[in-house]
């Protein structure tokens, strides 16, 4: 048995979903108003998840503000206030659906954890009722 801590952190950012192999109108059809050529914005969430055995003396599997910490550093930092598909070199060339998202965070975030905490799933909400989860395998 392991023990799990949850944290969320918070950003703003804009997007476009749109595939540059695709001509425009299969874009449009399977995108709609979210393939708008401007993008529009999402305030997002990142929920994260880890797991491991708490620490005998502090009780701590993570303090969670340095989870906070390593999510803001590995990820928001780069993100927050950004246009996803032009501003953040990370993500150039990939469609920043939140499924995409949710993979590529997991994977920045994952190898920046202390030992013994292991980055179990994390969730971008793109809003109160829409988000996607990568766990991990």
């Amino acid at each position: 048995m392991a023990t799990t801590v949850t944290v969320k952190v918070y950003f703003e950012a804009a997007h476009r979903l749109h595939n540059p192999a695709k001509l425009d109108d299969w874009n449009q059809r399977v995108f709609g108003k979210c393939n708008n050529p401007h993008g529009h914005g999402h305030n997002y969430v990142i929920e994260a998840v880890v797991q491991g055995d708490p620490d005998p003396d502090s009780g701590y599997l993570i303090d969670m503000k340095d989870l906070k910490e390593v999510l803001n550093r590995t990820v928001v930092d780069h993100v927050d206030h950004r246009h996803l598909n032009i501003e953040v070199p990370f993500l150039e060339g990939v469609i920043p659906t939140a499924e995409n998202l949710a993979r590529i965070f997991f994977e920045r975030a994952a190898r920046e954890l202390p030992d013994g905490v292991e980055l179990v799933a994390l969730t971008v909400h793109e809003t109160e009722r829409n988000s996607a989860t990568f766990t991990r395998d």
